[in-house]
């Protein structure tokens, strides 16, 4: 159904809520559900709200790993189940506060003068959180440290990073974060970092800091080796929910950012998101608005349009935080169910130049979420036309195309808030955990698991060892053979797809040592060793 103009600004007064002390609001009114709707989710709300309270009380969240959910208490430690949690949690908030206040005063500095520049190596939730906060927030040249990020075991990424960071090295502080303290991404770009201190005759150990579980590898690493310090993820906090942990608290703390103000925002989201009330809750909004626009199966696509720079990172950030958590093929009796929300995004204005085109036009497969930022910032005004500035055009481009996707009978919700800063960053990680934490209770999947991306490791571990095998034996005979050949003689005869793409990557990179020569076909090249044995 299409609404008149009329109409529009009734709807919009009904279900456009407010939240002042949020700083927030949330308009459902481009959703075409129907009057009632709202009253038809209350019975599976009631249970979702339940489930989210026995969650935060501490009830088993994943069974198979007999392992809590606990990153509301991370904003508000009075809520954890135990004393000795508690604790925890204030202490290690502490220590955070503390070590950066060594940093900025230069008590703790490196080889060659005060740390300037922040290393930050994690993958997944141990970058994605950082990456978004540091870049909603920074202040380039007025941080008190400048972030870099290794967030890929890809070599040339982390070489432009370190290109970056230049002769700077000796004042670079380095963050290792893997929760499990054995992540390979994380354990490689590590060791490309280690590397590239004792090239350039530092002591890496002087240098970094470990934020891991503890006992882990990567704890005992730095134990052993002497780091600068260790700071705790507890078991309890997934990756993707791990912004207000150390994992996200120390680089912004270190960067200079107001870490009490990003726990504020949470802290007063999560209290206003406990509402057992759709009509006055933020959250619960999102979730019945994700639930009906793909009739509780996902058949609708999420498109994020943040209209600010600030945002950028919002989409990534959004995406696994959505996906790797409602991505599930079975629910929680076992059923296959093949359940998600496929996430997309980049920012606005961008995309009016690029797939906004399709939005409106194409396939009407999504439903947007517009992120509405009303101050335009803090930097000089400048009038492009008479009475008309840059922030007045993103404002129109927002609007106008919002109208404009509506007009096609595109949905969108659309969410406002003041300005972005540490307190409303807060609020908006906040708002989307205990939306996804909601929506999957609607679609009775488990939200805090992810068997997928452990499957993808496993999948990834047996292709090293496959390599490993495939080096041993060109390294040993010195005739080598095609990619067929060679899967025959390692007893990987049904691999040989799988060996030629490994001798492929192998022979594109001279310094491993392996030639290729041409046959008859591409798949007939013959593969052979420099470094016979």
């Amino acid at each position: 159904m299409k609404y008149s103009k009329s109409q529009l600004w009734q709807r919009f007064q009904k279900y456009c809520t407010e939240y002042p002390e949020l700083g927030l609001a949330v308009d459902l009114s481009r959703m075409n559900f129907p009057e009632g709707y709202f009253a038809s989710m209350q019975p599976r709300m009631r249970e979702a709200f339940a489930a989210m309270a026995r969650l935060e009380r501490g009830a088993i969240a994943n069974p198979a790993e007999k392992r809590r959910v606990g990153h509301y208490w991370l904003r508000q430690p009075a809520l954890a189940p135990s004393g000795e949690i508690r604790q925890e949690i204030e202490e290690t908030l502490a220590a955070v506060k503390s070590f950066a206040a060594q940093v900025h005063c230069g008590a703790v500095r490196g080889a060659k003068g005060p740390f300037k520049n922040l290393l930050h190596i994690g993958i997944g939730g141990s970058a994605l959180g950082p990456q978004f906060v540091a870049s909603a927030l920074g202040q380039p040249g007025r941080d008190k440290m400048a972030p870099f990020f290794f967030d890929n075991t890809d070599p040339d990424g982390m070489n432009r990073v370190l290109a970056q960071i230049g002769s700077d090295l000796g004042q670079t502080l380095t963050l290792v974060v893997s929760k499990a303290g054995a992540t390979p991404e994380t354990r490689n770009g590590m060791l490309v970092a280690e590397a590239a201190y004792s090239r350039a005759g530092l002591a890496f150990p002087a240098h970094a800091v470990a934020v891991t579980m503890r006992a882990s590898l990567l704890d005992k690493r730095a134990l052993e080796r002497q780091w600068l310090s260790r700071f705790p993820i507890w078991d309890w906090v997934g990756g993707r929910t791990s912004e207000l942990s150390p994992v996200g608290l120390l680089p912004a703390a270190l960067q200079g950012l107001d870490i009490d103000s990003l726990l504020a925002g949470a802290r007063a989201c999560d209290a206003i998101t406990r509402v057992r009330n759709v009509r006055a809750n933020p959250s619960a909004q999102l979730a019945v608005m994700w639930f009906y626009s793909g009739n509780g199966k996902g058949g609708k696509n999420m498109i994020v349009l943040p209209y600010k720079d600030r945002l950028e990172l919002f989409s990534r950030y959004l995406q696994q935080l959505i996906m790797e958590s409602l991505g599930k093929g079975l629910d929680l009796k076992g059923k296959v169910v093949h359940q998600g929300i496929t996430v997309l995004g980049n920012k606005g204005s961008t995309d009016q130049h690029s797939y906004i085109q399709q939005l409106r036009d194409g396939l009407n497969d999504f439903f947007v979420t517009f992120m509405e930022v009303l101050g335009d910032g803090n930097g000089p005004e400048v009038m492009v036309e008479e009475k008309v500035t840059c922030g007045d055009y993103l404002n129109g481009l927002l609007l106008g195309t919002r109208e404009a996707l509506y007009e096609n009978g595109r949905e969108s919700v659309t969410l406002t808030i003041r300005d972005i800063s540490p307190f409303s960053v807060g609020v908006l990680i906040a708002l989307f955990e205990r939306a996804v934490g909601l929506y999957a209770s609607l679609v009775n999947v488990n939200a805090y698991d992810q068997p997928g991306v452990q499957a993808g490791k496993k999948a990834a571990s047996v292709i090293i060892g496959l390599q490993t095998k495939v080096l041993d034996y060109l390294e040993k005979n010195q005739t080598g053979g095609t990619a067929a050949e060679i899967a025959s003689a390692i007893g990987l005869k049904e691999e040989a797809e799988t060996v030629f793409k490994v001798c492929e990557h192998l022979a594109a990179n001279p310094e491993r040592g392996i030639r290729k020569s041409p046959g008859p076909s591409r798949f007939r090249a013959k593969y052979q060793s420099s470094r016979l044995q």
